[in-house]
């Protein structure tokens, strides 16, 4: 099962930059669709981006022009990579791993989910 583990979240001020990391030990993660969510406090969770294996990226309107997603194959790794950020990012961000869009339940593995806190 291609588990997938974040890191990378942590403490920013607004304007600052973070980078996510999402690995899988699964040579498999490779095959399938990834994608980073956020679900911030009191709200639901939401699609920021996706990558498919061939590299073909999708984002949110919320977060394009400011957020990057890549993958390396054979690190079986993707990252996000997030810069001018705003205290309205603050979330915990999620990678997920499935068939793609911007919707949860097309997502069967979840990451443990890693904090990005931007203060203002």
């Amino acid at each position: 099962q291609p588990q997938p583990v974040e890191s990378g979240g942590g403490m920013v001020q607004a304007g600052g930059s973070l980078r996510l990391s999402c690995a899988a030990s699964e040579r498999t993660f490779s095959w399938y669709i990834i994608s980073w969510f956020r679900q911030a406090p009191g709200k639901e969770r939401v699609f920021l981006s996706s990558i498919g294996f061939s590299g073909s990226t999708d984002y949110a309107d919320s977060v394009k022009g400011r957020f990057t997603i890549s993958r390396d194959n054979a690190k079986n790794t993707v990252y996000l990579q997030m810069n001018s950020l705003k205290p309205e990012d603050t979330a915990v961000y999620y990678c997920a791993v499935g068939v793609g869009g911007p919707e949860a339940l097309n997502y069967k593995y979840w990451g443990q989910g890693t904090q990005v806190t931007v203060s203002s």
